[in-house]
């Protein structure tokens, strides 16, 4: 498996995985803030990585971004979307894209990624529970 920055030229894979990962959750965001987050990841605003088989076919994506941190000095890393298409799951690429990301983090001098998953994700939660820890925190979002 190789991992590697999402190219322009990878466009319409990217959109298929991330059309497929606004369905597992049961949303359906607009055509802008599609076009949007696709500016936004090749402007580098936000970083897009993917995870090519060994047929070269990319199979997973993941979006992570960097922001400022209270709590620290170092920058934090938030890896805001993973998606990975059904036959590819249980193949380490999930993984290979989370090391990819901490990796990326080491190297901008941040600290190691946190992320949310919907708590009856349990096939990704599996994953994210041998390789990090769940520090209890719960997510609220105000409605205003």
């Amino acid at each position: 498996m190789r991992i590697a920055p999402l190219l322009a030229s990878e466009h319409p894979r990217w959109l298929e995985l991330w059309l497929a990962y606004q369905d597992f959750y049961g949303i359906a965001l607009d055509a802008t803030t599609t076009a949007g987050t696709w500016k936004k990841i090749m402007m580098g605003r936000v970083h897009g990585l993917a995870a090519h088989d060994p047929a070269d076919r990319i199979v997973g994506i993941v979006h992570y971004l960097f922001h400022e941190d209270t709590w620290s000095t170092q920058a934090a890393c938030y890896l805001q979307d993973l998606y990975v298409e059904p036959a590819a799951r249980a193949a380490g690429c999930g993984r290979r894209l989370i090391e990819s990301v901490g990796e990326a983090a080491k190297m901008a001098g941040a600290n190691p990624p946190y992320w949310l998953t919907h708590e009856t994700n349990l096939v990704a939660r599996r994953l994210y529970d041998r390789i990090a820890k769940n520090n209890g925190f719960i997510q609220y979002s105000y409605p205003g």
